[in-house]
């Protein structure tokens, strides 16, 4: 999958609007190390050369991809070193005191990225990602590889607006790695088999009035476990799904078809029309009938 090349250490400058963006990538880069090396090489500035025995304390960000060797990582909430593979991205925090090496005897290669900025920040404050939790086993993933090289690509010309271009691109490796977490928690397919099994159900039957209970049942679930389990692997309640189902059939129809907003509501089963129209503008902002009128 990969290729031999050459080591790349970028340190970025940010200026005039970059930090309103919300985030701003300040380094990025590649290297391999070779087994007993030193490590981190010198190429890199005092600000992030630092003794892995003692280890170190950054102000920002940092994204590290292992994708070749191994070696060993350890922070405040990881007080033993935990050996990290190919395949580990791991996640440096702001504040928080962490070394990393690679084995003397494998070496590794490695990606990095290193940002801050408000967007980061408030992802890590509702729980999206935690100093708890800094390494994460991704896989070797050539797309992932492709986004670091992208970022590096478009730094190293340092075009105008590169800044928010290249921040963006990290969202998507962090979305990644967020995505991948996620579902590495629910390797359990029984599970993912039952609520794909209920959401499917609930997308089949939004013109039908079906409880949650006979919801439950339909997918071979106990309701309070249904309830519980929903929630955790989908981040909403099975009712809120429904609800957001019935959304999107509304939309349809309202777009698609000649009937009046009376037949819309009886049809996705709500009490009056008022009650329909009442939930319709407050997740659209607008009353169903001004939505049918800007969609025509």
């Amino acid at each position: 999958m990969e290729t031999k090349q050459e080591n790349r250490l970028l340190y970025l400058s940010v200026g005039g609007n970059d930090e309103d963006w919300g985030i701003v990538v300040t380094t990025a880069g590649y290297q391999s190390i070779p087994p007993s090396s030193q490590y981190p090489p010198m190429q890199h500035p005092d600000t992030h050369l630092f003794a892995p025995d003692k280890g170190r304390i950054i102000n920002e960000y940092q994204l590290v991809y292992i994708i070749r060797g191994g070696g060993y990582f350890s922070s405040d909430h990881i007080a033993k070193k935990q050996k990290v593979g190919a395949g580990t991205m791991i996640l440096l925090f702001p504040g928080e005191w962490h070394s990393y090496e690679p084995d003397s005897s494998t070496g590794w290669n490695e990606y990095w990225v290193g940002f801050r900025g408000q967007h980061i920040d408030s992802r890590v404050e509702k729980g999206f990602f935690s100093s708890k939790k800094p390494l994460h086993k991704i896989g070797v993933s050539s797309s992932i590889v492709g986004l670091y090289e992208d970022i590096i690509r478009v730094a190293q010309k340092e075009k105008a607006g590169y800044q928010q271009m290249i921040s963006s691109i990290l969202l998507s490796i962090l979305g990644t790695v967020y995505y991948k977490s996620k579902n590495d928690q629910y390797s359990d397919t029984y599970i993912v088999e039952k609520i794909n099994k209920a959401r499917e159900i609930i997308r089949n039957n939004v013109e039908n009035s079906l409880s949650q209970e006979e919801i439950a049942k339909k997918a071979g679930m106990g309701y309070s476990w249904y309830r519980r389990m929903f929630k955790e692997y989908t981040g909403v309640s099975p009712a809120q799904y429904q609800l957001q189902q019935k959304l999107m059939k509304a939309k349809e129809m309202l777009t698609t078809t000649n009937k009046n907003i009376s037949e819309i509501a009886y049809a996705l089963h709500f009490e009056t029309v008022s009650q329909f129209s009442t939930f319709f503008k407050k997740k659209e902002g607008i009353a169903p009938s001004e939505f049918r009128k800007r969609t025509h």
